[in-house]
C-alpha cells in the first residue's frame, strides 16, 4: 500500500469513526502528542489530546450528533507529515476541511482537524496525490 493510500485510509478511518460514534476509533486515530488540535466549525481552537477527544465526545453525545461524510479527499505528502484537503457533507450543506497527519511508525495519526463553511460544493473530479519530499 502506498503512502497516499495509507494516508487516505487513515482519513477515511477518522470519518467512519466519527459517523459511527466510535470513540475508541477516534482515540486510536488521534496522535498521542499533547499538542494535537482541532477547530470545529464556529468553535475556538481546541488544543491538547484530552480536550480534543472531549470535544468529539460532547458532539457525539449531543441531542442530534451530525452525520458527516468526507467527499473529494486530496492527499498531500510532506515526508513524515501529510494533510488531506476535503469537503464534508453535512445534510444539504458542505464544509471544507483540512486534516493534518503525522507518521507514527507505519501508521498515519491525526494531529490537527479544521473544518469551516464552504462557499461551493466539492468538485467531482479526482485529484492526483501530491508528494513533496
Amino acid at each position: 500500500m502506498s503512502d497516499s493510500e495509507t494516508l487516505l485510509f487513515a482519513n477515511e478511518f477518522f470519518y467512519r469513526a466519527f459517523a459511527g460514534r466510535d470513540m475508541k476509533g477516534l482515540e486510536e486515530i488521534w496522535h498521542y502528542s499533547p499538542g494535537v488540535s482541532c477547530t470545529h466549525p464556529g468553535w475556538n481552537p481546541i488544543i491538547g489530546r484530552i480536550a480534543v477527544l472531549q470535544s468529539f465526545r460532547t458532539i457525539l453525545q449531543g441531542a442530534s450528533p451530525p452525520d458527516v461524510r468526507c467527499l473529494a479527499p486530496k492527499p498531500v505528502l510532506l515526508g513524515d507529515s501529510a494533510y488531506v484537503l476535503c469537503h464534508e457533507a453535512l445534510g444539504g450543506n458542505y464544509l471544507v476541511a483540512t486534516n493534518i497527519f503525522v507518521r507514527d511508525g507505519r501508521l498515519w495519526r491525526l494531529h490537527h482537524h479544521h473544518a469551516g463553511p464552504a462557499v461551493n460544493p466539492p468538485e467531482t473530479a479526482e485529484f492526483p496525490p501530491i508528494s513533496i519530499n
